[in-house]
């Protein structure tokens, strides 16, 4: 029967919870094959696995009292869920039958074995301890006609709580980003792993319940691919670095060349086909070099720069950890993206219109400076706005307006930019001539700037709107030339996107009233004018630095925002619990 605590103070507590320790692995140590015995001599033999079952009820209610469950020396971290799943077996073991481990114990430890393609590590899972339990209850579990259940309820207990950890992982990721990055919403997938368990179990199917619990994009499994490619490039060595030295080009010549060429083919962007003058820079590196640069996000330009040796330098053992990181935020993002999605990769610099997991439109994107991030959430889009009025953020009319204002009072009307007393429900509009500039203080700024629609409005002619705790959205800009450039980090967190039109058209697409001369017809004459969308459209702005594009190529891009480096510090560390 369960134990009760008439104890209050957490002293007694721990000296209880120390006493029951010490009383269990005595009788454990001492009485290991006394039950069989016992139970043959009183003509009721029972069962090694009715006699684990015993064990696996008592450890659940000492750890009930002691809020502590280990197994094997090994803290239990789904703790919280076993006694869930053993009371709707009655505390039978889920893993051995009355002969001893079943089928299912092997198929578990071969997908632990196998938790390095995931991305994952099969240490974080027990797998030593099970290993060590494993041996000694196949090779003791019965000697002499003795059975040793507390063994088999240790080994039991460790592989449910291995299976349901590692089921986590797979479902939701080893870390909530949440904890780690305040402007990052995960929109983690759940399911009832106990059931999933039950399920398996019954099915004999272990490996298939834990398929059944990874992303199902497509996105997820080529990058998986992508991380057994790059991990075979590491265990033969990976590539060497380049030395410093000047520009390589097409027509130039010498030992820096051959190395260059043996770096890209190593990486996959040159063919095998071997050279007649490996020293020569020519036409087939040229186009590898390009290659290169083009999925490492710099200008293809086909000549080694100082810019492209550095990516060229970047360790075969750092792009594996970059496809780790990576497959765990595909666990962060919702099952279901939508049949029709708006994906921004905030690190590549891209969005994506994708219908049914494919790409119907691409197009170059401004994000946020590395001090102004765009955060990563997914929301819901549900209207444009046309032609609409720019509603200047406190922060940057105090930070930025506010300054050229007293140098330039005219700031104001050059910018098509009008000025309101805010005094809560009561705006009015004042005159920019009647006020003294030079003797505000940003503590001290009662008013709201507003730039009217225009040419040259910094949201542009077009606001695309999915209502967000962080006001962000898509829009519009003037400032076109951004877009040629390689890195596109310059807005105070809003995307700007390079293809207005052509993404308003998409997004109204099911209404066939809609086409680009009515659409372009409404631009010329609609100001801050609201249109809702046909259908609401999910949007997901996200921060992948390795991905695979349409075509499998691997992409790699630049830790802009520095998530990288926190989230591989918290992959590293010890497992986290269940939650």
């Amino acid at each position: 029967m369960p134990i009760s605590l008439p104890y209050s103070t957490n002293v007694n507590r721990v000296l209880l919870c120390g006493t029951i320790a010490a009383i269990l692995c005595a009788s454990f140590a001492i009485c290991a094959g006394q039950d069989s015995r016992d139970s043959t001599a009183a003509g009721h033999f029972r069962a090694p696995d009715e006699l684990a079952g015993d064990q696996i009820r008592t450890r659940l209610e000492v750890a009930g009292v002691c809020s502590e469950l280990r197994g094997c020396g090994e803290p239990v971290y789904a703790s919280a869920e076993l006694p869930g799943f053993y009371i709707r077996r009655l505390y039978r073991p889920a893993w051995e039958d009355s002969r001893g481990p079943t089928r299912q114990v092997e198929d578990l430890m071969n997908a632990l074995h196998r938790a390095d393609i995931e991305g994952m590590r099969g240490g974080d899972y027990h797998l030593a301890a099970i290993e060590t339990l494993l041996v000694s209850v196949r090779a003791h579990g019965r000697s002499g006609g003795l059975i040793y259940p507390d063994r088999w309820a240790e080994l039991d207990l460790l592989l449910t709580d291995a299976f349901l950890m590692y089921g986590s992982h797979l479902l939701a990721g080893r870390v909530n980003p949440e904890t780690i990055q305040p402007e990052w919403v995960a929109n983690r997938r759940g399911a009832d792993l106990a059931a999933v368990l039950e399920n398996a179990l019954r099915s004999g199917d272990i490996a298939g319940a834990l398929a059944k619990l990874e992303p199902p994009q497509r996105g997820f499994r080529q990058l998986r691919e992508a991380l057994a490619y790059y991990r075979a490039i590491v265990a033969q060595g990976g590539w060497r670095t380049i030395p410093a030295g000047p520009n390589l080009k097409k027509g130039d010549r010498g030992p820096a060349v051959a190395e260059l060429r043996e770096r890209l083919r190593i990486g996959g962007d040159l063919g095998a086909t071997v050279s007649r003058d490996p020293d020569l820079f020519d036409e087939d590196l040229e186009q590898a070099m390009a290659r290169f640069q083009g999925r490492h996000g710099l200008a293809a330009t086909g000549v080694m720069d100082a810019e492209t040796r550095a990516e060229l330098n970047v360790s075969a053992e750092s792009r594996v950890e970059q496809l780790e990181l990576n497959l765990e935020r595909w666990r962060w993002l919702p099952q279901d993206l939508g049949r029709r999605h708006i994906a921004v990769n905030i690190a590549g610099f891209e969005l994506e219109a994708v219908e049914d997991d494919e790409v119907v439109l691409d197009m170059r994107v401004v994000v946020g400076l590395p001090y102004h991030h765009t955060p990563v959430f997914s929301e819901t889009m549900r209207y444009l706005v046309l032609n609409p009025l720019w509603h200047v953020p406190r922060d940057i009319a105090v930070k930025e307006i506010l300054p050229r204002l007293r140098t330039d009072p005219s700031y104001l009307a050059k910018q098509k930019m009008r000025v309101y007393l805010d005094r809560g429900p009561e705006v009015s509009e004042v005159d920019p001539a009647t006020i003294e500039w030079s003797a505000l203080g940003s503590n001290g700024f009662p008013f709201r700037l507003v730039q009217d629609p225009g040419p040259i409005n910094a949201l542009g002619r077009i606001k695309f709107m999915f209502p967000n705790k962080f006001s962000v959205y898509l829009h519009d800009t003037p400032s076109r030339p951004l877009f040629e450039a390689a890195r596109r980090d310059f807005s105070h967190g809003c995307i700007r996107v390079q293809k207005p039109i052509e993404l308003a058209l998409y997004l109204l697409k099911p209404d066939r009233r809609w086409n680009r001369d009515r659409l372009l017809s409404e631009l010329d004459g609609a100001a801050d004018r609201t249109v809702p969308l046909p259908e609401p459209v999910p949007v997901h702005v996200l921060y992948w630095t390795a991905w695979a594009g349409e075509d499998r190529t691997i992409q790699f891009r630049r830790d802009i925002y520095d998530h990288d480096t926190l989230l591989l510090q918290a992959m590293r560390a010890p497992a986290p619990s269940v939650k």
